[in-house]
């Protein structure tokens, strides 16, 4: 039997916002579209927010969050919390600020949004503050005091969640026009009084304690920013008119910020305990734990969807008993990175289900050791028992282990990951091959997903037409797309990808060891929500995936079509992935997997492949001394992908939506012979980033943002694009958008693929002309 802790309880820092049938989304997009108003939104919100919270309280949590809720982002709260609008974003704000906040999130046809990036390494993106040195913050505490209103009245105990003020600066960037050397950390001693006053605004709503999440500290921080950190946390704690203060990190081991904030006069930590963060434990030991504060214990992990090793758990548990006051259980962060509820996956074979945690089975697991915490763990031998039964089923599975998967990954060599001819050679054949204009212009994949498309696939799925007749329709959409393209002048088409539901899931469902869900909703942006595969065994593929669809599309026209791929580091990253073996090995399993799709299509004549790694950057480990091992296994698994095609063959990559600075390096080491990434939003900074790290081979910098639904003129997209070649020779770059076009309508994709294709031709112009 363990210790007993009487203090034990249960809590969770967020949950998944969506609701079970994606109400939000639904209702968002219903509002956009005009069907839906503003005050029926407002009701289905509050209405999915009791809903969460009185799940969490049967399930047995005894302290629910608030704030953790939103429309859009908690980050775009945060700026709204904190007063920080843009200039350009004011007006639409004071006429409406429900619309004024989408049109920070999503830009309108006048004004563009804010720059949106991933949140830390995970998939969610949150948008970019932009701040200023003459910055004035002002309170607007309204949306968190309500919502802990609202669970108040409700009768539940309830803890606000606000990201930190630390690490929201060191998420922003500079304003626009703004010099680059400009660090919002120096706006610290005007937004700490804003902070106060939100705290006292919340204390006097009711609140006993509020979280302050700070997961950026799990980041390689500089002495200022760690003295920023103590100055930020004496002075909040030396509030008088304050609630306690939970400092929360996440995603990682806290390193050189744990004494600072072991020592902060705040009430509590909340620290990150499973397998990437392990180190906290010994840490928080070598720093005298937290005598007197409150821990919760973040040991299940809130970004898989695997079970916890219950047992395990509460070894950690126990051990945490003595390094604080009182240790509460948690998951390691919000759940908002993981589906909502297991139990409603019907497709999954029952004895594989029972390995998946979401969010209720999560939320289930921390009250069972808070149980077992507080009472011991004879008052929880049956869910011990089961727990065991349920890891050694999985430990057994033939899913998990292909003899022949292994052997053949064991047998890869360095000369399987080179191509045959270094990148000068490989670029002449390549040229003379393809026959390209300067400025060549594409897109990067994907074309509308139409209600008809998803309407065809519904239709598929229940039996209202066969599969012949799915597959006429998926042929018309592909003509119209290549007519279209032709018609606009694009040099490189691509098919549209229709017979596509998602970029990772549409391969998934190809490749053995793969599970996909029905309902495994997770939030990526705003109302954009994917369904990660799980990638639960040994990875190889029975047959083609893309070919008939690639060749189909090229007999349609003389100009070159590309081939279409997800890459092997994306496939992972974008996929729960296995827990029971190193990611490295997993990756060359994707990657060898793919090279046998990439080998068949130039087999089959097709001259341009792209096999994307958007999720390259948003998995590099937190912490610098982790990368190089990381880059090493990841860049090999690109490079194995794509190095067994002929010289003449182009290979393209593409990325977006992340910081590429500290990864131009790795970039390089792709060894692709064309690169496209996201630059529209931040104005060219990654052309720039590759001109400085003299990078060599071609690059395609966005000049469209296909994340907002306006559509930037031909004279804004040729502006950009000679900015760009302020960077990049022209010999040298593409013209192309920032991303997919699956999630745009067709009248906005037309019009700005026109601009798009009008621009390169003015500016090749003014090239010849020069």
């Amino acid at each position: 039997m363990t210790t007993k802790s009487a203090a034990a309880r249960a809590t969770v820092h967020g949950y998944p916002r969506q609701g079970r049938g994606r109400e939000l989304k639904k209702a968002i997009e219903g509002y956009w579209k005009g069907r839906v108003d503003a005050d029926a939104l407002r009701t289905t919100a509050a209405d999915l927010r009791r809903t969460n919270w009185q799940h969490l309280t049967d399930a047995g949590i005894h302290e629910v969050p608030t704030g953790d809720f939103s429309y859009y982002d908690h980050v775009l709260d945060t700026t709204v919390m904190v007063g920080a609008i843009p200039e350009r974003h004011r007006a639409a704000v004071e006429l409406d600020a429900l619309d004024g906040y989408f049109a920070m999130a999503r830009g309108t046809q006048d004004v563009a949004p804010l720059e949106m990036t991933k949140w830390f390494d995970t998939n969610y993106h949150y948008l970019v503050p932009e701040l200023r040195p003459d910055t004035v913050f002002t309170t607007n505490s309204t949306k968190q005091v309500s919502e802990l209103k609202e669970a108040l009245a409700l009768g539940l105990t309830a803890r606000p969640v606000l990201v930190g003020p630390i690490t929201y600066l060191l998420l922003a960037k500079p304003a626009p026009g703004v010099s680059a050397d400009f660090d919002p950390l120096t706006l610290l001693d005007r937004l700490l009084p804003v902070y106060a006053e939100v705290l006292a605004d919340l204390r006097a709503a009711g609140a006993e304690w509020v979280q302050l999440d700070e997961p950026a500290l799990v980041q390689d921080r500089t002495p200022a920013e760690l003295n920023a950190t103590t100055r930020a946390y004496r002075d909040l704690g030396a509030l008088t008119d304050r609630p306690k203060l939970l400092v929360a990190s996440y995603f990682d081991r806290l390193g050189d910020a744990l004494p600072v904030l072991a020592k902060a006069p705040v009430e509590g930590l909340a620290l990150d305990f499973t397998e990437s963060a392990a180190a906290n434990l010994d840490a928080l030991a070598a720093v005298g734990g937290l005598p007197g504060k409150r821990l919760v214990a973040g040991v299940v992990n809130g970004r898989n969807v695997w079970v916890n090793d219950l047992t395990k758990s509460l070894a950690t548990l126990g051990t945490l008993l003595g390094l604080a006051d009182r240790v509460d259980v948690a998951a390691s962060c919000s759940l908002l990175h993981v589906p909502l509820d297991a139990a409603a996956e019907r497709d999954i074979e029952p004895q594989i289900l029972r390995w998946l945690a979401f969010a209720r089975q999560k939320t289930s697991e921390i009250v069972t050791l808070a149980k077992g915490l507080a009472q011991g763990t004879d008052t929880i031998a049956a869910e011990l028992a089961a727990n065991r039964a349920d890891l050694a089923s999985r430990a057994g599975s033939a899913l998990t282990s292909d003899p022949a998967v292994r052997a053949r990954a064991a047998a890869v060599t360095d000369v399987d990951a080179r191509r045959s001819q270094p990148y000068a050679e490989r670029t002449a054949a390549q040229r003379a091959h393809l026959g390209l204009p300067p400025l060549p212009t594409t897109t990067i994949g994907s074309f509308p997903q139409t209600a008809e498309l998803r309407t065809a696939r519904a239709d598929l799925r229940a039996r209202r037409i066969d599969a012949a007749g799915y597959e006429e329709r998926i042929r018309a959409e592909i003509q119209e797309v290549i007519s279209f393209q032709e018609k606009t002048g694009l040099d490189v088409l691509v098919h549209g990808e229709p017979e596509r539901n998602d970029m990772v899931q549409y391969f998934a469902e190809q490749l053995t060891g793969y599970l996909a869900t029905q309902h495994g909703w997770v939030q990526s942006y705003g109302t954009r929500y994917v369904r990660p595969p799980i990638l639960a065994g040994d990875i190889s593929r029975p047959e083609p995936m893309t070919v008939r669809w690639t060749t189909y599309a090229q007999s349609l026209t003389s100009r070159p079509v590309k081939g279409m791929l997800t890459g092997p580091v994306t496939m992972l990253a974008w996929s729960f992935v296995r827990d029971d073996q190193p990611l490295g090995d997993t990756a060359r399993q994707v990657a060898l997997a793919l090279r046998d799709e990439v080998n068949d299509l130039e087999a089959a004549g097709t001259s341009v492949i792209q096999v994307d790694e958007p999720a390259l950057r948003e998995t590099l480990p937190l912490r610098a001394a982790d990368r190089e091992a990381y880059l090493a296994w990841a860049t090999e698994a690109f490079r194995l992908t794509t190095s067994g095609v002929r010289p003449k063959t182009q290979v393209h990559t593409h990325m977006c939506y992340a910081e590429f600075g500290d990864i131009v390096q790795a970039i390089d080491d792709l060894d692709a012979d064309v690169i496209s990434l996201e630059a529209a939003r931040s104005h060219m900074q990654v052309a720039r980033e590759l001109a400085e790290h003299g990078y060599p081979r071609e690059a395609g910098p966005g000049v469209y943002d296909i994340h907002s639904p306006r559509v930037p003129s031909a004279a804004e997209a040729a502006a950009l694009l000679r900015k760009g070649l302020e960077a990049i020779p022209a010999e040298r770059l593409w013209v192309n958008p920032d991303c997919g076009l699956k999630t745009r309508g067709w009248p906005e994709t037309r019009a700005s693929l026109e601009n798009l294709v009008g621009a390169a031709r003015t500016v090749r112009e003014e090239l010849a002309g020069s």
